[in-house]
């Protein structure tokens, strides 16, 4: 086991819990509807879900009437997904860079909900991408937002107000570090460049690019969302093989 498969086996615990029992306002109300937009119709749609972990999103579109094949390189995560599967689900423990074992053109759509930051080489798993999809499939991605993954640090004034957001060694793509549910975990960041010139060099149109906020009633209801209205955490992108 690698540096990165032992930090996300320490973290899955907490994360299964999490995605299952707790208040994830990041993804339910900020991040699921607009990828859920940029998806569509997903009714009787072959997809597949990269980076799956325990299976959350995978249900969400399989409720909705999609055929979807979750992925996931933890063994742990996919046996969560597999305990409370539904019936289009499928689940299977894979490293996302390498889908030889798909065929060409067998999805209509591919999903990617906060997975190639993870990944030490996105641009292997966006070719591959484009292989699997048939022809005019969709992949939808959701990343950290360039700007944030550079550093994603405030900086505040001596009371602890929160001025700005600092930005810093944007231009060197490397591994940042960074403390999730009390385990630390290796991210990737690259610049917008980086990353848009790897997906037209794959093939794929951009059909869109979206920087998702909050609005200001579901801040009320979820205040922790805050920073949201300020700078994004957040870029989604809706690719056209």
């Amino acid at each position: 086991m690698n540096d990165l498969e032992s930090e996300w086996e320490q973290m899955t615990p907490h994360w299964i819990k999490e995605m299952r029992e707790g208040r994830n306002a990041t993804r339910e109300i900020q991040l699921d509807p607009p990828i859920l937009d940029l998806c569509g119709d997903v009714t009787d749609k072959d997809v597949v879900d990269l980076g799956c972990g325990e299976g959350r999103f995978s249900r969400k579109l399989g409720a909705q009437g999609a055929t979807v094949l979750g992925l996931d390189r933890s063994r742990t995560m996919i046996e969560a997904a597999m305990s409370i599967a539904g019936p289009a689900e499928e689940y299977r423990v894979a490293d996302v860079q390498n889908l030889s074992f798909l065929e060409d053109a067998s999805f209509d759509l591919a999903i990617s909900y906060l997975n190639q930051c993870d990944l030490p080489d996105f641009a292997a798993n966006t070719k591959e991408v484009f292989r699997i999809l048939k022809p005019g499939g969709v992949f939808v991605i959701a990343n950290l937002h360039p700007m944030r993954s550079a550093t994603g640090l405030w900086c505040k004034d001596e009371s602890g107000k929160k001025l700005h957001v600092t930005v810093d060694n944007y231009l060197e793509s490397e591994k940042r570090h960074w403390k999730i549910m009390g385990v630390t975990i290796t991210n990737f960041h690259r610049s917008l460049e980086t990353y848009v010139m790897a997906y037209l060099d794959a093939g794929f149109k951009l059909e869109r690019i979206e920087e998702p906020s909050v609005s200001n009633e579901a801040l009320e209801q979820y205040p922790e969302l805050d920073d949201e209205q300020r700078v994004p955490n957040f870029i989604l992108f809706k690719l056209r093989r």
